[in-house]
């Protein structure tokens, strides 16, 4: 059933055994429907969204926003997604209703918005950079900008469930992370112990999607196709997500060299990271082991032994990696891929949502979008 006043879609549960469920595997009982608003559903990852939260078993989407598009169905904008209804204008008092809202503007448009609807009562997962850095001079080094909200900025939980998965469930805001540090994160903080202090190097490849739906002389299919290329070759902004959560996790400062390229594919990320180990080389099924441990029980991490292609992950929210040790030169090196705009953006938004909610952690993620 669908109010087009409220421009949701409401999802009719049925009960089995006394749980609720929603075509999809029962959820804990007792537990009620969230609902859920997307601010800035036209982009890709607003897309993604739209498409994951719409077959969620325990959402209800209650308005998407559209600087571009209000007025129009959503099916008009993306003929692909099965939601009926449109577009609206963004308001606080249109958006309000919700438990949860997720951000999809850019850096810098997100935070005032993000504090508007943590005062009207809305848990927040925001898609933008605006809460990812904890120190607040970092944002004008960074991105340019000022940060207004450096109360939020301390409140903010790092959206990586692999790291912080206790404080994302009592969190107001959660800032998800950018789609290149995922990659490169979740490669490297099972050996964040064993590095020597030096540089890591991180040489990433994604697909065009992750510059965004907005085109550009660099990125429309004129440009891209048979063509492969490096860009932001030198303090590419991810860097300090990068910088930031790799430290932490190492308990000193890791300096990272980090280049990434664009693939003439649509969707992706390939990250091979290289690292020199303090204690030395180990071998290969050892470092695989260790990767293993590390990620044991993890619901989207595969550690797997050959070296894991882009199409493996095409659509889900799984990461996998491998690992490979270089007896020639000393280094280790970590191979890992996710689909760049479902964990490096929508699916990890979900996955931090049903976190915050006390739901199934892959509850609407079994499906590729």
């Amino acid at each position: 059933m669908y109010d087009i006043a409220r421009c949701c879609i409401v999802m009719q549960p049925s009960t089995e055994g006394g749980c609720m469920t929603y075509g999809g595997r029962p959820l804990p009982k007792g537990a009620r429907v969230i609902t859920a608003s997307i601010v800035g559903a036209t982009g890709y990852t607003g897309a993604v969204l739209t498409d994951i939260l719409a077959e969620h078993p325990g959402v209800r989407l209650h308005a998407l926003t559209s600087k571009s598009y209000a007025g129009r169905a959503v099916a008009e904008v993306f003929p692909h997604l099965r939601v009926e209804g449109g577009y609206t204008e963004y308001s606080d008092d249109k958006v309000a209703g919700s438990d949860v809202v997720f951000i999809c503007y850019p850096h810098a448009e997100s935070h005032p918005v993000v504090a508007a609807l943590l005062g009207r009562g809305c848990r927040v997962v925001d898609l933008s950079a605006d809460f990812r850095l904890k120190a607040p001079a970092a944002y004008l080094q960074w991105y340019g900008f000022e940060h207004p909200r450096p109360d939020l900025v301390a409140e903010a939980v790092y959206g990586l469930p692999e790291v912080y998965r206790e404080q994302i469930r009592t969190a107001r805001l959660v800032a998800n992370p950018g789609c290149y540090p995922t990659s490169m994160l979740l490669g490297l903080l099972p050996a964040a112990g064993e590095l020597d202090g030096g540089p890591v190097i991180v040489d990433s490849k994604s697909g065009v999607s992750g510059a965004g739906r907005t085109p550009s002389a660099k990125t429309h299919f004129c440009a891209v196709a048979g063509d492969f290329r490096a860009y932001s070759e030198v303090g590419h902004r991810h860097t300090s997500e990068m910088l930031q959560e790799l430290s932490s996790a190492a308990g000193m400062p890791v300096p990272v060299s980090f280049t990434p390229h664009l693939l003439p594919v649509e969707r992706g990320i390939l990250g091979t990271m290289y690292f020199k180990p303090k204690g030395g080389l180990l071998g290969t099924d050892a470092w695989l082991d260790k990767y293993r441990s590390f990620y044991a029980g993890e619901p989207f991490v595969e550690v797997c032994a050959h070296v894991p292609a882009l199409s493996e992950v095409d659509g889900t929210n799984y990461c996998r990696m491998t690992v490979r040790e270089d007896a020639a030169t000393g280094l280790v090196k970590v191979f890992s891929v996710i689909d760049n705009l479902v964990k490096g953006a929508s699916g990890q938004a979900v996955q931090n949502m049903n976190i915050m909610f006390g739901l199934p952690e892959d509850a609407g993620l079994g499906r590729s979008v």
